[in-house]
């Protein structure tokens, strides 16, 4: 009996499978072939290819390939590669081979299978692509067998029923990848267009450190956790992992900040530097705030604020007003304010920071954090990033519906957008409308005032929601002064919070695992964006 292959070893190349055919006919095996889309494999495939496997010692299953798949728009609904790997997992299949040709006619001829099974349905099927397929079989020497009709599936159908009645969220980010501005190319090309994009962040930098502990234990002298620590590792955060994604993605930062004179300080800026950030800082006397987590494994089980308010003087604000006005010089790209609420900024500073930042900057974007956080200062925003939960909390709304909340934010701050993120439920991104300032909503009270886009949260399973929020404004902003417009740059801070959240710790982004997830989502739209849990970045520093 012939040795089974692993999976990996099953999906040949041309020149493979031909040797392969070869080697099985000389060894008195006979071969048998399917030949189908496969786009997903349902009990009636199961039956079938098991069915083909009893008739012979060999089987291959040869599969369309993408470009020769013409069932209607979204299809194949799997990417070809994907498709092979599914085959080749199932231990009745001994060979799979992907065709790029758009039937098997050719593809049979050069292989002259001994068997080629098709479904019942073909049995009096006279489609000349089928005949074709049929005389190549048979002029070799090779028969047609039909297979039982006892169990009857269609993956069109299928996917038909999953379009209409799948969970929203699927159909939702179904609808988003047909819109022409969010096409694999254009989104690449923003990405892209990102590299040499100047950027400006101005908030406060948080030392976020994890500290590992081993199995948990109960104290002897009251019922309380007791916990030893084996392993810490300590990741530049705040204000200054949103400089670190933006270097990583191939932009120019400049960090505005406020540091202390210490060592941890000067590690710090020397590890910005190091990766092409600019920092220019001004003086506060307190430490460096610093966020300890505890965690198990991968669990969190305890977290520590090791900090004292940031708190500036007159003399102060107006140095940190001083660097920002340096920092933009004659003109930015873009800039960031981050404001994390550990009490840097005052209302009034914000509004300030604006009003320097508006006329020189080409996208001015705003993130808010904690509960002391000033949203309602920030002015003349090209995007606003607050949680629903910060929005709300910033209006007293708890109880009004999202787009309410939301014109209320655009209106009062004069914001142009607003991305609003909502944890496992995605984000909304929203715009006024034209109109809006001339809706009467006493007469037309369900009228809205703006437009939202949801967009699906593509990791819903987060491993680690540290910093998704921070990788999402920065991709979302660069791709905004990229040219891109507010969907797709939402879109595209999705997926970088996606990717981020698949990861312990805070490390800057990664855009190959970012185009990689883009990728994955356009090719295979029944799946979100999984990605392998990471090790910590290799520039992640000691916590000394």
């Amino acid at each position: 009996m012939p040795t089974p292959l692993q999976p990996a070893r099953k999906i040949l190349a041309h020149n493979d499978l031909l040797k392969a055919r070869a080697e099985a006919r000389a060894a008195g095996q006979r071969v048998v072939h399917c030949h189908g889309c496969f786009d997903i494999v349902h009990p009636g495939h199961i039956r079938h290819l098991k069915f083909a496997r009893s008739l012979g010692d060999r089987l291959l299953v040869s599969i369309s390939g993408d470009t020769g798949i013409s069932k209607g728009n979204g299809r194949p609904l799997i990417p070809q590669e994907l498709r092979a790997e599914n085959l080749a997992e199932l231990d009745c299949v001994d060979w799979v081979y992907i065709e790029p040709r758009p039937t098997a006619a050719e593809l049979l001829a050069e292989v002259q299978p001994d068997v080629y099974i098709k479904g019942r349905e073909y049995e009096f099927n006279a489609d000349p692509r089928f005949c074709a397929e049929r005389e190549a079989v048979e002029t070799a020497g090779g028969r047609v067998v039909f297979s039982s009709g006892d169990v009857v599936f269609s993956s069109t159908a299928l996917i038909a029923a999953m379009e209409t009645s799948a969970d929203p969220f699927h159909h939702r980010l179904t609808q988003l990848l047909t819109r022409p501005d969010m096409q694999p190319d254009r989104l690449l090309e923003t990405m892209t267009g990102i590299r040499g994009k100047r950027i400006v962040i101005v908030g406060e930098v948080i030392c976020d450190t994890y500290i590992f502990c081993d199995r948990p234990d109960i104290a002897h002298e009251s019922p309380v956790m007791t916990l030893r620590p084996v392993d810490r590792r300590s990741f530049d955060g705040g204000a200054a992992v949103i400089a670190r994604h933006a270097a990583a993605l191939g932009a120019r930062p400049v960090l505005v900040t406020a540091l202390p004179k210490t060592p941890e300080a000067d590690a710090l800026r020397q590890n910005l530097t190091s990766e092409g950030i600019e920092v220019i800082s001004v003086t506060i006397p307190s430490r460096l705030p610093e966020k300890q987590r505890y965690l198990i494994g991968s669990q969190k089980v305890m977290k520590v604020d090791l900090i004292e308010p940031l708190v500036l003087d007159t003399a102060g604000a107006e140095a940190l007003l001083t660097a920002t006005t340096r920092a933009v010089g004659q003109g930015t790209d873009a800039a960031i304010i981050a404001d994390f609420g550990l009490g840097l900024f005052s209302p009034r500073l914000i509004t300030r920071l604006c009003e320097v930042l508006r006329p020189q900057t080409g996208v001015l974007a705003g993130d808010v954090s904690g509960k002391r956080h000033c949203l309602r200062a920030m002015r003349h925003l090209d995007l606003a990033c607050p949680s629903e939960s910060e929005v709300r909390a910033a209006y007293s709304l708890h109880s009004d519906a999202l787009p309410s909340v939301a014109w209320k934010l655009l209106h009062e701050t004069r914001a142009k957008a607003a991305i609003v993120t909502m944890g496992a439920e995605g984000l909304v991104a929203f715009e006024p409308l034209p109109d809006a300032g001339r809706v009467d909503t006493k007469q037309d009270p369900f009228r809205s005032r703006v437009r939202g886009e949801h967009v699906p949260a593509l990791a819903p399973h987060a491993i680690d929601p540290l910093g998704c929020g921070d990788s999402l404004i920065t991709t979302a902003t660069l791709a905004l002064a990229a040219g891109a417009s507010l969907t797709p740059a939402a879109f595209l801070g999705s997926v970088a919070a996606a990717v981020h959240a698949q990861r312990l710790g805070n490390p800057p982004l990664e855009p190959s695992e970012l185009r990689r997830t883009l990728l994955r989502l356009a090719g295979a739209r029944l799946a979100y964006a999984g990605t392998e849990v990471k090790p910590f970045s290799t520039t992640s520093r000691q916590a000394s």
